[in-house]
Protein backbone atom coordinates (compact mmCIF):
# COMPACT_ATOMS: atom_id res chain seq x y z
CA UNK A 1 0.00 0.00 0.00
CA UNK A 2 1.28 3.44 -0.89
CA UNK A 3 1.98 5.78 2.03
CA UNK A 4 1.92 9.54 2.49
CA UNK A 5 4.43 11.77 4.25
CA UNK A 6 4.34 15.49 5.01
CA UNK A 7 7.34 17.78 5.41
CA UNK A 8 8.19 21.48 5.26
CA UNK A 9 9.32 23.28 2.14
CA UNK A 10 10.43 26.93 1.82
CA UNK A 11 8.13 29.32 -0.07
CA UNK A 12 8.13 33.09 -0.66
CA UNK A 13 5.59 33.28 2.20
CA UNK A 14 7.61 31.20 4.63
CA UNK A 15 7.71 27.50 5.37
CA UNK A 16 4.74 25.44 4.14
CA UNK A 17 3.80 21.78 4.53
CA UNK A 18 3.78 19.52 1.48
CA UNK A 19 2.34 16.00 1.40
CA UNK A 20 3.52 13.43 -1.12
CA UNK A 21 2.59 9.83 -1.80
CA UNK A 22 5.16 7.08 -2.23
CA UNK A 23 5.57 3.31 -2.37
CA UNK A 24 8.44 1.66 -0.48
CA UNK A 25 9.56 -1.95 -0.78
CA UNK A 26 12.59 -4.13 -0.16
CA UNK A 27 15.85 -3.90 1.75
CA UNK A 28 19.37 -2.83 0.89
CA UNK A 29 20.84 0.44 -0.31
CA UNK A 30 18.13 3.05 -0.97
CA UNK A 31 17.00 3.62 -4.57
CA UNK A 32 14.74 6.60 -5.35
CA UNK A 33 12.54 6.20 -8.45
CA UNK A 34 11.22 9.29 -10.28
CA UNK A 35 8.51 9.11 -12.95
CA UNK A 36 7.89 11.32 -15.98
CA UNK A 37 5.49 14.21 -16.54
CA UNK A 38 1.83 13.27 -16.22
CA UNK A 39 2.65 9.85 -14.80
CA UNK A 40 2.63 8.39 -11.28
CA UNK A 41 4.79 6.09 -9.17
CA UNK A 42 3.01 3.05 -10.62
CA UNK A 43 5.03 3.54 -13.83
CA UNK A 44 7.72 1.60 -11.93
CA UNK A 45 5.42 -1.25 -10.86
CA UNK A 46 6.75 -3.69 -13.54
CA UNK A 47 10.26 -3.54 -12.01
CA UNK A 48 9.53 -2.78 -8.34
CA UNK A 49 9.65 -6.33 -7.00
CA UNK A 50 12.76 -7.24 -8.99
CA UNK A 51 14.55 -4.18 -7.61
CA UNK A 52 13.22 -4.73 -4.09
CA UNK A 53 15.09 -8.05 -3.89
CA UNK A 54 18.35 -6.03 -3.69
CA UNK A 55 17.37 -2.44 -2.87
CA UNK A 56 15.28 -0.37 -0.47
CA UNK A 57 13.11 1.00 -3.29
CA UNK A 58 11.17 4.26 -2.90
CA UNK A 59 8.93 5.26 -5.83
CA UNK A 60 7.43 8.70 -5.31
CA UNK A 61 4.58 10.63 -6.90
CA UNK A 62 6.23 13.92 -7.80
CA UNK A 63 4.48 17.06 -6.44
CA UNK A 64 1.45 17.85 -8.59
CA UNK A 65 1.29 14.32 -10.04
CA UNK A 66 -0.33 11.05 -9.05
CA UNK A 67 -1.76 11.30 -5.56
CA UNK A 68 0.74 13.92 -4.34
CA UNK A 69 -0.33 17.46 -3.56
CA UNK A 70 0.65 20.34 -5.81
CA UNK A 71 3.55 22.54 -4.77
CA UNK A 72 2.49 25.36 -2.43
CA UNK A 73 1.38 28.60 -4.04
CA UNK A 74 4.31 30.68 -5.23
CA UNK A 75 6.71 27.72 -5.52
CA UNK A 76 7.72 27.20 -9.18
CA UNK A 77 8.02 23.78 -10.80
CA UNK A 78 11.63 24.51 -11.71
CA UNK A 79 14.45 21.98 -11.75
CA UNK A 80 16.27 23.37 -8.72
CA UNK A 81 13.07 23.79 -6.71
CA UNK A 82 11.81 20.24 -7.28
CA UNK A 83 15.24 18.75 -6.54
CA UNK A 84 15.23 20.64 -3.22
CA UNK A 85 11.78 19.20 -2.46
CA UNK A 86 13.02 15.69 -3.27
CA UNK A 87 15.99 16.19 -0.97
CA UNK A 88 13.60 17.24 1.82
CA UNK A 89 11.42 14.20 1.07
CA UNK A 90 14.40 11.87 1.45
CA UNK A 91 15.40 13.57 4.70
CA UNK A 92 11.86 13.14 6.04
CA UNK A 93 12.14 9.40 5.32
CA UNK A 94 15.56 9.22 6.98
CA UNK A 95 17.31 8.41 3.68
CA UNK A 96 20.80 9.82 3.18
CA UNK A 97 22.05 10.12 -0.43
CA UNK A 98 20.06 7.38 -2.15
CA UNK A 99 20.79 6.04 -5.58
CA UNK A 100 18.43 7.81 -8.00
CA UNK A 101 16.77 6.54 -11.16
CA UNK A 102 14.32 8.47 -13.29
CA UNK A 103 12.44 8.38 -16.56
CA UNK A 104 11.93 11.42 -18.81
CA UNK A 105 11.27 14.36 -16.43
CA UNK A 106 12.34 12.02 -13.62
CA UNK A 107 15.60 11.30 -15.45
CA UNK A 108 16.32 15.01 -15.70
CA UNK A 109 15.59 15.41 -11.98
CA UNK A 110 17.85 12.45 -11.14
CA UNK A 111 20.68 14.06 -13.13
CA UNK A 112 20.13 17.35 -11.29
CA UNK A 113 20.32 15.51 -7.96
CA UNK A 114 23.56 13.93 -9.18
CA UNK A 115 24.95 17.29 -10.28
CA UNK A 116 24.26 18.62 -6.79
CA UNK A 117 25.91 15.51 -5.20
CA UNK A 118 22.68 14.64 -3.39
CA UNK A 119 22.65 11.01 -4.59
CA UNK A 120 25.13 8.12 -4.81
CA UNK A 121 24.49 7.27 -8.45
CA UNK A 122 22.16 8.23 -11.28
CA UNK A 123 20.37 6.07 -13.83
CA UNK A 124 18.40 8.20 -16.31
CA UNK A 125 16.04 6.55 -18.80
CA UNK A 126 15.28 8.82 -21.77
CA UNK A 127 15.93 11.94 -19.68
CA UNK A 128 14.53 15.29 -20.75
CA UNK A 129 16.85 18.22 -21.40
CA UNK A 130 19.03 16.97 -24.26
CA UNK A 131 16.74 18.07 -27.08
CA UNK A 132 17.13 20.54 -29.90
CA UNK A 133 14.56 23.33 -29.92
CA UNK A 134 12.60 21.57 -32.70
CA UNK A 135 12.65 18.29 -30.75
CA UNK A 136 11.49 20.05 -27.59
CA UNK A 137 8.57 21.68 -29.41
CA UNK A 138 7.60 18.32 -30.90
CA UNK A 139 7.72 16.60 -27.49
CA UNK A 140 5.75 19.36 -25.75
CA UNK A 141 3.10 19.42 -28.50
CA UNK A 142 2.74 15.64 -28.22
CA UNK A 143 2.43 15.84 -24.44
CA UNK A 144 -0.22 18.57 -24.64
CA UNK A 145 -2.18 16.47 -27.13
CA UNK A 146 -2.00 13.45 -24.82
CA UNK A 147 -3.19 15.60 -21.92
CA UNK A 148 -6.14 16.95 -23.91
CA UNK A 149 -7.14 13.44 -24.91
CA UNK A 150 -6.95 12.25 -21.31
CA UNK A 151 -8.98 15.20 -20.02
CA UNK A 152 -11.78 15.18 -22.54
CA UNK A 153 -12.22 11.52 -23.37
CA UNK A 154 -15.14 10.19 -21.29
CA UNK A 155 -14.00 7.70 -18.66
CA UNK A 156 -16.39 4.96 -19.91
CA UNK A 157 -14.71 5.25 -23.33
CA UNK A 158 -11.26 4.95 -21.73
CA UNK A 159 -12.40 1.83 -19.90
CA UNK A 160 -13.84 0.32 -23.08
CA UNK A 161 -10.65 0.99 -25.02
CA UNK A 162 -8.52 -0.51 -22.27
CA UNK A 163 -10.16 -3.93 -22.68
CA UNK A 164 -8.47 -4.68 -26.02
CA UNK A 165 -4.86 -4.59 -27.19
CA UNK A 166 -5.81 -2.24 -30.03
CA UNK A 167 -7.63 0.04 -27.60
CA UNK A 168 -4.67 0.16 -25.21
CA UNK A 169 -2.46 1.01 -28.17
CA UNK A 170 -4.75 3.97 -28.91
CA UNK A 171 -4.42 5.10 -25.30
CA UNK A 172 -0.72 4.65 -24.54
CA UNK A 173 1.30 3.73 -27.66
CA UNK A 174 2.96 7.15 -27.71
CA UNK A 175 5.05 6.20 -24.69
CA UNK A 176 5.13 2.38 -24.88
CA UNK A 177 6.56 0.29 -27.71
CA UNK A 178 4.55 -2.70 -26.46
CA UNK A 179 1.27 -1.23 -25.19
CA UNK A 180 -0.36 -4.64 -25.16
CA UNK A 181 1.76 -5.48 -22.11
CA UNK A 182 -0.07 -2.86 -20.06
CA UNK A 183 -3.02 -4.27 -18.19
CA UNK A 184 -6.44 -2.70 -18.73
CA UNK A 185 -6.35 -1.42 -15.16
CA UNK A 186 -2.92 0.17 -15.64
CA UNK A 187 -3.95 1.87 -18.89
CA UNK A 188 -7.01 3.38 -17.23
CA UNK A 189 -5.06 4.43 -14.12
CA UNK A 190 -2.34 6.23 -16.04
CA UNK A 191 -4.88 7.95 -18.27
CA UNK A 192 -6.60 9.20 -15.12
CA UNK A 193 -3.22 10.25 -13.67
CA UNK A 194 -2.51 12.33 -16.78
CA UNK A 195 -6.01 13.82 -16.64
CA UNK A 196 -5.65 14.86 -13.00
CA UNK A 197 -2.02 16.05 -12.98
CA UNK A 198 -2.27 19.47 -11.33
CA UNK A 199 1.40 20.23 -11.99
CA UNK A 200 1.31 19.43 -15.72
CA UNK A 201 1.09 22.90 -17.27
CA UNK A 202 3.41 24.53 -14.73
CA UNK A 203 6.01 21.83 -15.31
CA UNK A 204 5.85 22.26 -19.09
CA UNK A 205 6.10 26.02 -18.71
CA UNK A 206 9.14 25.70 -16.46
CA UNK A 207 10.75 23.22 -18.87
CA UNK A 208 10.50 25.44 -21.93
CA UNK A 209 14.01 26.77 -21.58
CA UNK A 210 15.64 23.80 -19.87
CA UNK A 211 18.80 22.31 -21.35
CA UNK A 212 21.04 20.06 -19.28
CA UNK A 213 24.52 21.32 -20.15
CA UNK A 214 26.63 20.54 -17.05
CA UNK A 215 28.76 17.47 -16.54
CA UNK A 216 27.87 15.29 -13.54
CA UNK A 217 31.14 14.75 -11.74
CA UNK A 218 32.12 12.24 -9.04
CA UNK A 219 28.77 10.41 -9.32
CA UNK A 220 28.38 7.29 -11.50
CA UNK A 221 25.86 7.97 -14.29
CA UNK A 222 24.06 5.51 -16.56
CA UNK A 223 21.87 6.76 -19.40
CA UNK A 224 19.46 4.33 -21.06
CA UNK A 225 17.49 5.04 -24.23
CA UNK A 226 14.81 2.95 -25.90
CA UNK A 227 15.42 2.23 -29.58
CA UNK A 228 11.69 2.86 -30.21
CA UNK A 229 11.29 6.02 -28.17
CA UNK A 230 8.83 8.17 -30.14
CA UNK A 231 8.73 11.11 -27.74
CA UNK A 232 12.41 11.87 -27.05
CA UNK A 233 14.33 10.48 -30.01
CA UNK A 234 17.28 8.24 -29.21
CA UNK A 235 19.84 10.56 -30.84
CA UNK A 236 19.38 12.70 -27.74
CA UNK A 237 21.23 9.97 -25.84
CA UNK A 238 24.34 10.69 -27.90
CA UNK A 239 24.06 14.36 -26.93
CA UNK A 240 23.73 13.35 -23.30
CA UNK A 241 26.93 11.31 -23.60
CA UNK A 242 28.76 14.37 -24.98
CA UNK A 243 27.56 16.48 -22.03
CA UNK A 244 28.40 13.76 -19.46
CA UNK A 245 31.37 12.02 -21.08
CA UNK A 246 31.97 9.53 -18.26
CA UNK A 247 28.35 8.32 -18.37
CA UNK A 248 27.58 4.78 -19.49
CA UNK A 249 25.17 4.95 -22.44
CA UNK A 250 22.97 1.86 -22.71
CA UNK A 251 20.75 0.90 -25.64
CA UNK A 252 17.33 -0.53 -24.70
CA UNK A 253 16.31 -2.63 -27.74
CA UNK A 254 12.60 -2.63 -28.57
CA UNK A 255 11.72 -0.21 -25.77
CA UNK A 256 9.70 2.98 -25.99
CA UNK A 257 9.85 6.19 -23.99
CA UNK A 258 8.66 4.50 -20.77
CA UNK A 259 10.67 1.26 -20.97
CA UNK A 260 9.83 -0.33 -17.62
CA UNK A 261 6.79 -2.13 -19.00
CA UNK A 262 8.28 -2.88 -22.41
CA UNK A 263 11.15 -4.96 -20.96
CA UNK A 264 11.07 -5.17 -17.15
CA UNK A 265 13.97 -7.62 -16.85
CA UNK A 266 16.30 -5.48 -18.98
CA UNK A 267 15.36 -2.23 -17.25
CA UNK A 268 15.73 -3.76 -13.78
CA UNK A 269 19.18 -5.05 -14.70
CA UNK A 270 20.22 -1.61 -15.98
CA UNK A 271 18.97 0.03 -12.77
CA UNK A 272 20.70 -2.49 -10.51
CA UNK A 273 23.95 -2.26 -12.46
CA UNK A 274 23.76 1.53 -12.41
CA UNK A 275 23.31 1.59 -8.63
CA UNK A 276 26.26 -0.69 -7.85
Amino acid sequence: MAAEISFSVPTPRGSRTLSVTYERRGTGEPLLLLHGIGHHWQAWEPVMDILAAERDVVAVDLPGFGASAALPEGVPYELGTVSTVLSAFCAALGIDRPHAAGNSLGGLLALELGREKLVRSVTALSPAGFWSEAERRYAFTTLRTMRLGARYMPLPMVERLSRSVAGRAALVSTIYARPGRRSPEAAVAETRALRGATGFHETLAAGGGVMFTDDVRDVPVTIGWGTKDRLLLRRQGVRAKHVIPRARLVRLPGCGHVPMSDDPALVARVLLDGSR
